[in-house]
């Protein structure tokens, strides 16, 4: 049965008017029609290809667009004061009336993060995901007011799609690290890609079905015109753990513990807290929930059935203080030593209800996030001086990753056997690793593609063949920064501006200058942050007064005081002189005042 998408406002019954009705049926996908016309398939990422993070790929062929994924991602270490990065989506502002829809593979944040600061902006398509997905992508979007009241529609491994003319859509369920993860099934009138999404392969995965090898193997045989496969893990040799096996090593760790044990993952990770709840039940513990994103994503995943438990195994405050120790897990966020999550706060002892003490067991259950290593050492040094022991990833199998390693990814190409390879979700220097896999298993060269973030490349039918390339064209795909309820208006002056405050300060000279002569009124005042402490540099800061006081008075008194003359030369010669004294550059901010 073929079931047709009724707008519900005034808003989609416009949206509805201007694009082609959409249809989605549940079964086998009938042979799709064959379109004659001879067009380009046009494949653009703008985000994902330079960066682990900020997901989104777009897909276009004959004025029709489909969009897979929009994530954020996390800021660099030179990044200061932004809060995520997401996709900039210029190309697509005008062309929101060929968009036949958004597919999002799964629901971590680097997948579905930007959704509410983009999904408005391009004409609120229809949205097609998986039903955890689908609840976390509410819950983010009851946080943005921004965010227009989503159209999504659930699917699931067995769903097949329309969209538009050209577009026949499938999904394929894969293991990751979070429930309802599917990679992407795509007919087109050239022939058919396939995204993989984030994915693993896992024989015994944790409250999921492994992966369906005999279809992606009958896929393979069908032909497979592009495979965009995931990245991530493209370094790591071997093959990834199965999330089950590190189920039994936490279970010979729990048995040995008679303390607390506290636990920081991922909130998203919600096979290894399925786990944790298990094992809760096994030994006869109780679980204290930490971390707002951790509470969220359990009672999202609970409420519709991917996390099973009986809510007795949940405690709260009164309990933690009523229970014996060995009765006790705590599980929250902060493994990678955020600095407002639930393991930070408890180290630096501003946590209301928990304090580390002898006896308690905390388990590092994830893997280090590149960048984060010294920050998570330093977590893991304040963790012990409090008199807790640490088990990480490193000293015992408490963390499976979610992504394919070197082994799994050539048994997905060698099953898939694509024409045309582009890897994905990753750094270029994770591109290029899984680009030496492709050719390792028999792709050409001259058919692997390696873009950067908005580079477009196009496949084309000549005469019996398909051909493809990569062009020069690139769509714009720059950092677009999120900083409090500002999207996109920290550019990158600013961001240069913050560096050198927080590389060097800043000092601030306030001189008042009589507004018909220019002569300076008093002395000018200094105020330096982040620069040298004043009381201990008084020397410095006396010679800058008096220094400001100099430059401010060295003009024609017949003529009225420029102000931003004399700005600009307080900044200047004073940046100079601060400088030869210090061999640091502060920022220099000169303020004049006329009365």
């Amino acid at each position: 049965m073929i079931t047709k998408y009724k707008p519900k406002n005034q808003t989609q019954r416009t949206a509805q008017r201007r694009r082609p009705p959409q249809s989605v049926r549940r079964g086998p996908m009938p042979q799709a029609k064959v379109i004659t016309q001879q067009g380009k398939l046009r494949v653009m990422v703008l985000g994902g290809l330079e960066e682990v993070g900020r997901n989104m790929t777009v897909i276009e062929y004959d004025k029709e667009i489909i969009i897979i994924d929009m994530g954020l991602q996390f800021p660099e270490e030179d990044m200061p004061g932004i809060d995520y990065i997401i996709p900039n989506i210029a190309y697509l502002e005008d062309k929101a009336d060929r968009i036949k829809g958004v597919i999002i593979t799964h629901g971590h944040m680097d997948h579905i993060g930007a959704i509410p600061h983009i999904i408005g902006r391009i004409g609120n398509p229809i949205m097609f995901t998986g039903k955890l997905t689908a609840g976390l992508i509410r819950k983010r979007c009851e946080e943005h007011r921004q965010c227009p009241k989503l159209n999504i529609s659930e699917i699931n491994e067995a769903s097949s799609l329309s969209l538009g003319r050209n577009f026949k859509v499938e999904f394929l369920r894969v293991n990751h690290s979070i429930p309802d993860s599917f990679g992407i099934i795509i007919k087109t009138p050239l022939g058919t890609i396939v995204h993989t999404g984030d994915f693993k392969i896992d024989y015994s995965p944790v409250n999921d079905t492994p992966a369906d090898l005999n279809r992606i193997a009958r896929l393979g045989s069908e032909g497979i015109m592009l495979m965009m496969s995931d990245s991530t893990d493209s370094t790591r040799p071997g093959y990834q753990v199965s999330e089950s096996s590190i189920g039994d090593e936490m279970d010979k760790i729990f048995e040995k513990i008679y303390g607390r044990i506290i636990i920081g993952t991922f909130a998203s990770q919600l096979s290894r807290i399925q786990k944790i709840f298990d094992l809760a039940k096994k030994h006869g513990r109780k679980i204290y929930l930490q971390g707002r994103s951790m509470n969220n994503n359990v009672e999202i995943a609970h409420q519709i059935g991917y996390l099973k438990f009986h809510p007795g195994v949940l405690i709260h405050d009164a309990d933690l203080r009523r229970l014996p120790d060995k009765k006790i897990i705590i599980l929250g966020t902060g493994a990678q030593g955020e600095s407002n999550a639930f393991l930070r706060r408890v180290v630096n002892r501003e946590h209301k209800t928990i304090q580390l003490k002898k006896g308690d067991t905390v388990i590092f259950s994830s893997s280090v996030i590149p960048g984060n290593e010294r920050t998570i050492q330093s977590l893991m040094d304040m963790v012990v001086r409090q008199g807790a022991r640490v088990i990480h990833y490193q000293m015992m199998d408490v963390h499976a990753g979610g992504h394919a390693k070197q082994e799994d990814l050539k048994l997905m190409m060698r099953l898939l056997k694509p024409k045309f390879f582009i890897p994905i979700e990753g750094s270029h220097y994770m591109l290029q690793a899984h680009a030496d896999l492709a050719m390792q298993v028999g792709i050409p060269e001259a058919n692997i593609f390696i873009p950067d973030n908005g580079q477009v490349v196009e496949i084309e039918r000549a005469g019996k063949q398909v051909i493809g390339k990569l062009t020069s064209e690139k769509v714009p795909a720059d950092y677009v920064m999120v900083d409090g309820l500002g999207v996109g208006d920290v550019s990158n002056i600013v961001l240069r501006d913050r560096r050198v405050m927080s590389a060097d300060g800043m000092i601030v000279a306030i001189a008042t200058i009589d507004s018909k002569t220019g002569e300076p009124i008093g002395n000018p005042d200094i105020i330096s942050r982040g620069f040298v402490y004043m009381k201990e540099n008084r020397k410095l800061i006396e010679d800058t007064r008096m220094k400001v006081k100099k430059i401010v008075k060295d003009h024609d008194s017949r003529t009225p005081a420029d102000s931003d003359f004399i700005k600009n030369k307080i900044r200047n010669e004073i940046g100079s002189f601060l400088f030869s004294k210090t061999k640091r550059r502060p920022m220099v901010l000169p303020v004049v005042i006329k009365v």
